[in-house]
């Protein structure tokens, strides 16, 4: 149970310092902003299908905002504790490699839970209007969850190998971009190649999420990129080793 301490550590650094409140701030607000004109959209100008079609629209782009600002949590996670050298302190004590990855993990997540618990308050307001659908409403927070989770798995194997926050970032963003966009260029690839893009793209599994359909092909896709990153970075903190560092 040691990620427990770590991951109660990595909490506080969080909410004791202005990182988690300013980037929860940026969520709420370009998230309802979004909200906000897809109502109005809908409601002046379509005025059919509120009940999916709105929430298909303000799922879409609130994955705008997930794969921007998470970055922003993961790049301190191991960049900020080898810049400070107080990475030492984690690899001499009794924790695990795989604790410490898990601790900073789930801390990073247990953020952005609450960025999303904090945005249901649209389908709540919502309700007083409009009678809510509640099926696709929770295929898309399901979607907006594990592709959540999935970008903090990315971003902790980036900042796992640089003690440079912006460099983590940057490098993040463009790889989860890289993988949103990988599919989207079907005329540079051949029909069987295409096949496999999709079967790669955190795009193309996300959409059916939107849709208010839950695949469990999609929900292992996703699993499944959580894992390979996550063992990523155990085996970037095991290099120490390899490199004769304690």
């Amino acid at each position: 149970m040691n990620f427990l301490t770590v991951m109660k550590r990595e909490l506080k650094s969080y909410f004791t310092s202005l990182i988690a409140y300013v980037i929860i701030a940026i969520f709420l607000v370009i998230a309802g902003y979004f909200f906000y004109t897809n109502l109005v959209m809908f409601v002046m100008f379509v005025g059919t299908d509120v009940k999916l079609g709105l929430w298909q629209h303000t799922f879409y782009d609130m994955r705008f905002v997930t794969l921007s600002l998470l970055p922003l949590l993961t790049m301190r996670l191991f960049a900020e504790e080898k810049k400070l050298g107080t990475i030492e302190l984690l690899y001499t004590s009794p924790i695990r490699d795989m604790e410490i990855i898990m601790g900073k993990y789930l801390a990073c997540l247990v953020v952005y839970v609450l960025m999303l618990l904090l945005t249901l308050l649209y389908p709540v307001l919502l309700e007083v209007v409009f009678s809510v659908e509640m099926g696709p409403v929770i295929a898309g927070y399901t979607g907006l969850f594990l592709l959540g989770a999935a970008c903090i798995a990315c971003g902790i194997f980036l900042s796992s190998l640089t003690e440079n926050q912006i460099v983590a970032a940057i490098s993040t963003i463009g790889v989860l971009l890289f993988m949103w966009l990988i599919d989207w260029n079907e005329g540079i690839a051949g029909e069987r190649s295409v096949i496999i893009l999709h079967q790669l793209s955190l795009s193309e599994h996300f959409f059916n999420f939107i849709k208010g359909v839950i695949d469990i092909d999609d929900i292992v896709y996703y699993l499944s990129f959580i894992f390979l990153f996550l063992y990523l970075t155990r085996c970037s903190l095991e290099s120490r080793k390899w490199r004769g560092e304690k």
